[in-house]
């Protein structure tokens, strides 16, 4: 597994899913512009997932430490306000 820390801001609106028969019952993902304007995708399972969704806004600047997954996305593993 490979860790990345990032550091930008939200630039899409949080979509948040709701999976039955899964092993990550809520799936949360939006996008983040980094400070060299590169766009990357982020995802979040489970308790993360709701807090993300509950918490956090369009244009809020996070940090976050996740690792890159199959899909090229960055699945969010903590995340730092």
């Amino acid at each position: 597994m490979n860790l990345c820390f990032l550091t930008g801001k939200i630039i899409s609106e949080i979509n948040f899913k709701f999976v039955l028969n899964s092993k990550n019952i809520s799936i949360v993902y939006f996008k983040i512009e980094l400070n060299n304007k590169s766009i990357v995708e982020v995802k979040a399972h489970n308790e993360l997932a709701d807090y993300c969704y509950s918490k956090l806004k369009k244009n809020d600047i996070i940090a976050i430490q996740g690792y890159l997954s199959n899909e090229i996305e960055i699945i969010i593993k903590e995340l730092i306000i």
